[in-house]
């Protein structure tokens, strides 16, 4: 007798929502009915696993920022996995937007108006931590460490979107201005 697996059906919910994300990366609406239609599964099948799209777009931005943060952790500095420094954050984020392949999924907070706010918050509660510039960092330095996200955030957005992505001769000069943003910074 043939498994859900063996039928090419997800068997959990993490497959589910990699169904969804091939879905955005395409183009496509995500709802219930078009993942469930995606996957192979009923409606009520996948409603199992998320009981309602909110519940599925919650999901969908956590599957995405557990994947980024993985990333991330890479990007780290070895001496400072344990407890890196805001400038040790936002240099993997830096490293990470101009290395790591991106798709338009990525941007998943931006795909539901209905539930822009809460999936916005969503987002910002969990990449907080790698993005946060301590409030007692210097004046010079704080500017220093959100000139250097803001590059990064640009050209991630521009490489998730396809529009105006640097060129390949561009990135290396790009990127290391945003690094040279970084030196000196310490928090």
């Amino acid at each position: 007798m043939a498994t859900s697996t063996q039928r090419g059906r997800p068997s959990s919910a993490p497959a589910i929502l990699d169904a969804a994300l091939h879905l955005l990366d395409d183009g496509e609406t995500v709802s219930l009915d078009s993942v469930a239609r995606a996957v192979g599964l009923t409606k009520p099948g996948l409603m199992y696993h998320f009981p309602t799209k909110a519940a599925m777009m919650d999901a969908l931005v956590d599957h995405v920022v557990d994947r980024l943060e993985a990333e991330l952790r890479t990007h780290l500095p070895t001496a400072a996995a344990a407890a890196p420094t805001a400038a040790d954050r936002l240099h993997a984020y830096v490293e990470w937007s101009f290395h790591s392949p991106h798709r338009p999924s990525e941007l998943v907070v931006l795909t539901d108006p209905k539930l822009a706010a809460r999936l916005r918050q969503r987002w910002i509660t969990r990449l907080h931590p790698w993005v946060a510039v301590p409030d007692d960092t210097p004046p010079a330095a704080r500017a220093a460490l959100h000139a250097a996200r803001l590059i990064a955030d640009g050209t991630w957005l521009a490489a998730a979107t396809n529009t105006f992505a640097l060129t390949p001769a561009d990135k290396p000069d790009v990127q290391s201005i945003a690094l040279k943003l970084l030196e000196g910074t310490t928090t």
